[in-house]
């Protein structure tokens, strides 16, 4: 085989967990959090370059780890690391759009993907945002992550004026619980931070065409920016009934897969925030077509974040590469060592007005801790109960 610097030889995933402590456990629509997964994703070059990615764990890592090293790897192996849109179409034509394994397959591609944009930042030098064509910039930032979930209305007020505290000037509210359950939730953070903070509110999937219904004109009320996700990602004709049913607009996006679905997403036009996760929808490649896609359309582009500071720190530079940026997802999940110590430093930095820019540096301008990964084995089990 001819010699060439550029060739993969390498590729392998890395399923990391870490348990949950019941103090610090948060419960939301799609049950109670006991353990955060993730799966790394490495991939090395002829010449020693190394890239890591990370692929959302679609609830079971060691599934999407176990496709990444044998499906995968066989369709990446020997291709040239910055033929990155090639690598791309020749797993969406080889294993996605030919063979299937629908979502577990893009979530696998994605941290893929991401670990390619990485390797070519260092070939360059230059910060990802450089490299997608975009500029250091100011990105607003909502406390979002595992975080602000189901509890008394007083208790989730202090957390809210905690967050609010530390400079976050939007927050999203994890909701999906009965409707009574969310409206005195909503009302009591909207009276204790005031009204110059934005609140967005998170079903996880979990509500009805009659919750909607219910909880609509108190949202509208209170002021309410977004309401994401009411319903799963296939039931369009339930997001097409709801929209009469109150001016709070939808946002949903993190459970849409490659910019097919979001296609379908903003033809319907039902949806006016759009939410793709890098480490789910198809990685940087798929992420920045998608934005083109909602800039169209006139829509802004609020991803949906992942466990680990490779997501957090890619997005961040995703978001200031494309036209379109909305909000970044701020983890304020109040244990996450994936995002505070798996890297050389913590994930993002906030400032005083509630903003984030991408660090300087090559690629995301992070540097990966490798005994923190060998510390974090696979948990086998659910992370929701």
């Amino acid at each position: 085989m001819t010699s060439n610097p550029m060739r993969i030889v390498k590729l392998e995933a890395v399923a990391i967990s870490f348990p949950v402590p019941e103090n610090k456990s948060v419960r939301l629509g799609i049950g109670k959090c006991v353990k955060r997964d993730s799966v790394l994703v490495r991939i090395e070059t002829e010449d020693g370059h190394i890239g890591w990615g990370e692929a959302h764990h679609g609830r079971a890592p060691g599934a999407i780890a176990k496709l990444i090293d044998t499906t995968m790897r066989e369709l990446v192996l020997n291709s040239d690391a910055m033929d990155i849109n090639g690598i791309w179409a020749r797993v969406y034509k080889m294993q996605i759009s030919s063979h299937g394994m629908g979502a577990a397959a893009v979530l696998a591609l994605s941290g893929i993907d991401i670990a390619l944009w990485d390797i070519r930042a260092q070939i360059m030098q230059q910060p990802l945002y450089r490299m997608l064509g975009g500029a250091s910039k100011k990105i607003k930032v909502y406390a979002g992550g595992i975080a602000l979930g189901w509890q008394e209305p007083a208790s989730l007020a202090k957390e809210a004026q905690e967050h609010v505290a530390t400079g976050y000037r939007a927050l999203k509210l994890r909701v999906g619980d009965t409707a009574e359950k969310d409206i005195a939730r909503v009302l009591a953070v909207r009276k204790a931070v005031g009204s110059n903070i934005d609140l967005l509110v998170d079903a996880n999937t979990n509500y009805t065409l009659a919750d909607v219904r219910r909880v609509m004109p108190v949202f509208d009320e209170a002021g309410v920016s977004w309401l994401e996700e009411p319903f799963p990602p296939q039931d369009r004709k339930a997001y097409r009934m709801a929209r009469s049913l109150g001016r709070v607009p939808f946002a949903a996006g993190e459970n849409h897969y490659t910019r097919y679905d979001f296609s379908t997403l903003l033809d319907d036009g039902d949806v006016q925030f759009i939410q793709p996760d890098l480490s789910k929808t198809g990685g940087v490649t798929e992420s920045m077509r998608i934005a083109a896609m909602a800039s169209a359309n006139k829509l802004t582009i609020n991803p949906h974040t992942s466990a680990t500071a490779i997501n957090m720190g890619t997005t961040i530079h995703f978001l200031s590469a494309i036209d379109n940026p909305g909000y970044f997802e701020g983890d304020v999940t109040s244990l996450n060592p994936f995002r505070d110590e798996m890297m050389d430093k913590a994930a993002y930095e906030l400032d005083s007005e509630g903003y984030v820019k991408p660090y300087e540096g090559i690629g995301i301008g992070m540097k990966i801790n490798l005994d923190f990964v060998k510390d974090h084995p696979l948990i086998d089990g659910p992370c929701y109960i």
